[in-house]
């Protein structure tokens, strides 16, 4: 399962075929006239960066099964805000729930304040099944840690690491392996016309639970 924040709503699909996954996406902010946005980007990409266009994904992998989606709007401005919501199901019968969203930058505060909401709404949404909770919270737990105190207080699992703000916690599946930071070329693949292309200003975060 992969969770991706502000990605370009276009790269969806080649994204998911890419990946042999299923998944499902919700619009954020400036997609706007995305004809133009998509034509720039293609021709001028370090010019436009992130103006591109955004939405958070979720791709999942078989034998996972999307079962349910749901979209909850935490901020409309100055950008708009959302969570994506999915629940899974495994041919065993297990199911699984799922959250991502990507909070308020530069207003950590702010930001909390909209993770709190994003997680008790998640759990509303998964009653007693499982849920992984991730996403880039834009809250560091050495800046904020009052939200990630209530977050272990209410179930959920730890957080990356005190001055990061890309998170994954869990509430029901057991850690096998905590969520960490891949090394910064991880970010890094070729492309046609030069040797290496970054494709995100975050390292990437990996974690591994079990449910069952």
């Amino acid at each position: 399962m992969a969770l991706l924040q502000e990605a370009p709503p276009r790269w969806f699909r080649e994204l998911a075929s890419a990946a042999a996954a299923d998944g499902r996406l919700v619009k954020t902010s400036r997609n706007q006239l995305g004809f133009l946005r998509g034509w720039v980007a293609d021709r001028r990409p370090d010019l436009i960066k992130s103006g591109e266009g955004g939405s958070n994904q979720v791709l999942v992998r078989s034998p996972w099964s999307i079962d349910e989606d749901r979209h909850l709007t935490l901020a409309s401005i100055p950008e708009r805000r959302r969570m994506i919501w999915l629940r899974l199901r495994h041919p065993s019968g297990a199911s699984l729930c799922v959250a991502n969203l990507h909070a308020t930058a530069h207003a950590p505060e702010r930001a909390a304040r909209e993770v709190e909401r994003a997680a008790r709404v998640a759990r509303e949404w998964s009653e007693d099944c499982p849920l992984i909770l991730g996403g880039d919270f834009n809250v560091r737990p050495a800046v904020e840690p009052w939200i990630f105190q209530r977050l272990e207080e209410d179930g959920f699992s730890g957080p990356t690491g005190p001055k990061l703000i890309d998170h994954v916690l869990a509430r029901g599946p057991s850690v096998v392996e905590g969520p960490h930071q891949l090394p910064a070329e991880r970010r890094d693949v070729p492309a046609p016309g030069a040797e290496r292309v970054r494709l995100s200003d975050h390292a990437p975060v990996a974690a591994a639970f079990e449910v069952g």
